[in-house]
């Protein structure tokens, strides 16, 4: 009785929220890799050069997360959509363990799926791009991925939790967000691949079963995140604090987190 009615008080919708988004994040960013790298479609006579497909890339990649954030399974879940921003939160008390568990299995359940629907969509032109796997970039030595992937998945999640942290800045994080995370792609991706996000690296892998130097995207996003609840801290001094767990809150949705700081339903 006691197991069941602790399955019963699980927080199942939020948990499908961020499987959803994920995957929703997924296959457009996958879809754009593809349609302007793949291939044999147009974008290669189109656009030649590879930059402004990066930039292509990474807006539209980064505004598909940003567009559900603002959606309404976003503003329940909080559209984390990625386990090492789920694991900074819950180091800074907003998340009880439970729910960390249930994000991350979610978020990863959800990459896969992102990434075996644009594989059914895509077909040949997904597996000319490598299955959008994030690997490290020619020409630069593994150190150098690995301290890239630390650096910008550190940047991102302080980031939000500046942003976050202020009460005038906290409706825009989205929109922050999505210009710096498409300015990653566009400038990190020659480098690293910008993965930032675990899961994101996790579904290409399993869907090639291509596992070399995929050790880099389990670690490095996880030690940026973690690197930047420490800095986060320190710049805060216990002055000011991380107001909420959801990118964009909003007062007339359910809240699952522990310790918000602003309006919301129970």
């Amino acid at each position: 009785m006691n197991t069941t009615t602790s399955w019963k008080t699980l927080n199942w919708s939020e948990y499908g929220a961020e499987l959803l988004g994920t995957a929703f994040n997924l296959l457009v960013g996958f879809s754009i890799i593809t349609f302007d790298f793949g291939k044999g479609l147009p974008m290669e006579r189109l656009i030649p050069a590879e930059s402004p497909r990066l930039l292509i890339n990474g807006l539209i990649f980064a505004g598909s997360g940003a567009i559900f954030a603002i959606s309404p399974l976003g503003k329940l879940s909080g559209a984390h959509l990625n386990p090492c921003l789920s694991l900074a939160f819950w180091l800074q008390g907003k998340m009880h363990k439970r729910d960390l568990f249930g994000y991350i299995i979610g978020q990863f359940l959800g990459a896969i799926l992102g990434t075996f629907l644009a594989v059914f969509l895509w077909g040949k032109y997904f597996v000319s791009v490598n299955y959008c796997m994030t690997l490290p970039g020619k020409g630069y030595p593994l150190w150098y991925a690995f301290l890239a992937e630390v650096f910008m998945t550190f940047l991102l999640v302080l980031s939000i939790f500046i942003f976050l942290s202020h009460q005038r800045l906290l409706r825009w994080t989205p929109v922050m967000v999505w210009l710096l995370v498409a300015t990653m792609v566009w400038l990190g991706a020659p480098i690293s691949g910008t993965s930032l996000n675990t899961a994101r690296s996790v579904g290409p892998a399993l869907s090639s079963w291509f596992w070399q130097d995929q050790w880099l995207y389990f670690m490095a996003p996880i030690l940026g995140a973690l690197v930047a609840v420490g800095v986060f801290r320190l710049i805060a001094m216990g002055e000011r604090e991380v107001l909420t767990g959801k990118l964009f809150h909003v007062p007339n949705y359910r809240c699952i987190f522990k310790n918000v700081k602003v309006p919301h339903l129970k």
